[in-house]
């Protein structure tokens, strides 16, 4: 039987890279089942991937990793999606020493950006719908920016959890923005646009020190909170 491996694959845009980007997508919490590069929690994060690449104009290179298996499977040892998260970072920080990284994860894939957001290269992570049990650590993420956003019709992961997440994060010193997205489920796809933008845009503004946001329709006004200060909010 042939062991499954993590797969990192990197677009550096068209500049010399500044900054980089890792983007984690979803899971299921037990499965040894290998990742497969169709299935949807992959295809899922794409749109994420592309618009980062878009809105950095080439300056920041932007990485996929594909996880080893499909699920969490705490129950089996260390997090296995953690333990590839760690391996992409190393893999990231040989390649591009020194730059920032901002990490994007979805669900499964947001919980892992936060358990791994502590490495010293990393400044800000967008955590989308993210599966957070009750004590899920969060002292490696003081003096970090992070972005937790939810949707408040999520069946599959809690909103609820999210926001007493955010109350431990910030008492544990990191910088931390809320966005309660009204009416949307956990895959994200009632108001694409939104969770493209914003969390795209957030993470950009955390490993770009001069990172202007672009504003879309009906969204300046929301993006310029959340890039500029720490709010909670509904939309």
């Amino acid at each position: 039987m042939i062991t499954p491996e993590p797969n990192l694959s990197v677009e550096p845009g068209h500049r010399r890279a500044e900054a980089v980007v890792l983007v984690l997508h979803g899971g299921r919490e037990l499965s040894t089942d290998p990742v497969r590069a169709r299935q949807l929690a992959v295809l899922r994060m794409a749109p994420f991937a592309r618009r980062i690449a878009r809105r950095g104009g080439g300056r920041v290179a932007v990485a996929r990793l594909r996880y080893a298996s499909r699920g969490w499977n705490a129950t089996l040892g260390s997090p296995a999606p953690v333990g590839d998260a760690d391996w992409a970072l190393r893999q990231l920080t040989e390649r591009f020493p020194g730059l920032p990284i901002g990490l994007i994860g979805h669900s499964m894939g947001g919980r892992t950006a936060l358990r791994v957001g502590g490495h010293p290269q990393v400044r800000g992570i967008a955590a989308l719908a993210p599966w957070l049990p009750a004590r899920e650590p969060v002292d490696q993420l003081a003096g970090r920016r992070v972005l937790l956003m939810h949707g408040s019709a999520d069946r599959m992961t809690s909103p609820a959890g999210t926001e007493a997440f955010a109350g431990r994060l910030e008492a544990a010193g990191a910088a931390v923005s809320l966005v309660s997205v009204n009416g949307e489920g956990h895959a994200m796809l009632h108001r694409a646009q939104l969770w493209h933008e914003l969390s795209s845009q957030f993470v950009l503004s955390t490993v770009l020190p001069d990172f202007e946001p672009a504003a879309w329709r009906g969204g300046s006004n929301l993006l310029d909170q959340v890039v500029h200060g720490r709010v909670r909010l509904s939309c």
